[in-house]
């Protein structure tokens, strides 16, 4: 009789002790782990997308969808470089057109 009350003390023993850990997982939202790495450690910290869209200023190209902030420096340094007389030749008149004169 002692032979099977020790191996029934036994098994409680071992379903207790199995169930120990999955009841405080599920009580405190811990995760048990089988061993594998998984993404639960990135996940299980805070947010900071928010913070980092913060910190970075509104786009202006947003706010005026025509708007293209550096087309209009384009355009003054491409007059510019025209007056000089070293802008890019007209349609029809460049090397390639030379070539087959």
């Amino acid at each position: 009789m002692s032979a099977a009350a020790s191996s029934l003390k036994a098994v409680m023993k071992a379903a207790a002790l199995q169930g120990v850990p999955e009841a405080t997982a599920r009580i405190f939202g811990h995760v048990i782990g089988d061993g594998r790495r998984s993404g639960h450690k990135i996940l299980r910290r805070k947010a900071i997308g928010a913070k980092v869209l913060e910190w970075y200023p509104s786009s202006v190209c947003r706010a005026y969808p025509g708007f293209t902030p550096g087309e209009e420096e384009r355009l003054e340094n491409l007059e510019r470089k025209r007056r000089q007389g070293k802008g890019p030749p007209k349609k029809g008149h460049g090397k390639r057109a030379a070539k087959r004169k």
